[in-house]
């Protein structure tokens, strides 16, 4: 049979790296392997260095002569091609490790991203469900059919713990803790935290694995990784990010027509709502740190700007002189 997948014509192939671009990626790629940073930031780190290589090497430029000025006009490249803040900053903080790890090598004196400032990005208030629209969407998910189970499960789970989507196509089935009504979470830079599940959440979870994920693991992969995933495909595959989003919008999109309100939601969404509820609770900024696995409690502190804005807005909406 052909191979229906898609040939790149070797006119839209890119054009192969010189021998010093590529030493310098390897050589960083090495370095983030030796840090065991996640396999998914480094593969962002790579795709990024290499587009940045590219441009450098049709500037003539090699590793050892890139300087401040050279950074700041790629910088001004990407705006120039519409790169939102947010990608034009990790770009950045790719370009600073690449030129870090030549800089511990002795190749380079100075880190030249360093001297680059990083793009000022707008700060969004996340978007937040009630309390009553996040237990209108999960109870919107019936628990017929197996996939319907495994998403209740999945999205009871999301919103019970704050996960990133990441972390929810990660989680085994070893991780949960029946006994202790608790999660292992692995997050980012490869930190491990342990997040209690409420009674509901537990009880989804309870039901798909008894009889949903049998059903869905029947034509699982041999491969160990794969039979060790929590939240399985039809396939019996490790979900990815994306089928995550795109269940989420499909059951939000649903709830939302029910109430005939827009729930157009993506599972951050459901991050915010947990630590915003929190907040609304009572519970101080550091246990909610905790939980969301935050590595620095000024990025936890955005959630008490959420509740300021809820406030004013009550305010605004219900005083008479406001």
């Amino acid at each position: 049979m052909a191979d229906e997948r898609r040939q790149v014509p070797p006119s839209e192939a890119p054009e192969p790296l010189g021998a010093a671009w590529s030493a310098a990626l390897q050589s960083l790629a090495d370095d983030l392997r030796r840090r065991d940073l996640a396999p998914r930031t480094a593969r962002a780190y790579g795709s990024d260095l290499r587009d940045f290589a590219r441009w450098a090497s049709a500037e003539g430029r090699e590793p050892a002569q890139i300087g401040p000025k050279d950074v700041r006009r790629y910088i001004a490249h990407l705006s120039a091609l519409g790169a939102a803040p947010a990608t034009t900053a990790r770009k950045l903080a790719a370009l600073r490790a690449l030129f870090g790890s030549q800089r511990e090598r002795g190749f380079i004196a100075q880190n030249p991203a360093d001297l680059v400032s990083t793009p000022r990005r707008p700060r969004h208030l996340p978007r937040v469900l009630s309390a009553r629209e996040a237990a209108r969407l999960l109870e919107s998910i019936p628990a017929g059919s197996a996939l319907e189970q495994r998403d209740r499960a999945m999205f009871e789970l999301a919103y019970a713990c704050g996960l990133r989507a990441e972390e929810l196509v990660s989680l085994d089935v070893a991780d949960v803790d029946h006994d202790e009504e608790q999660v292992r979470v692995e997050g980012k830079g490869r930190k491990t935290r342990i997040v209690p599940v409420g009674e509901p959440a537990m009880a989804a979870v309870r039901r798909y694995l008894e009889r949903a994920r049998p059903a869905l693991a029947r034509a699982e992969p041999r491969g160990r990784e794969e039979r060790a995933a929590l939240f399985v495909s039809k396939s019996g595959r490790r979900l990815h990010t994306s089928d995550v989003r795109r269940r989420l919008r499909a059951w939000s999109a649903s709830a939302g027509a029910a109430s005939g309100s827009s729930l157009d939601l993506s599972p951050h969404a459901l991050r915010h709502s947990f630590a915003t509820h929190l907040l609304d609770g009572g519970a101080d900024l550091r246990s909610i740190q905790e939980l969301l696995g935050h590595a620095s409690v000024s990025s936890t502190q955005i959630y008490t700007r959420v509740e300021s804005a809820r406030l004013r807005s009550a305010y605004s909406r219900s005083h008479p002189r406001a």
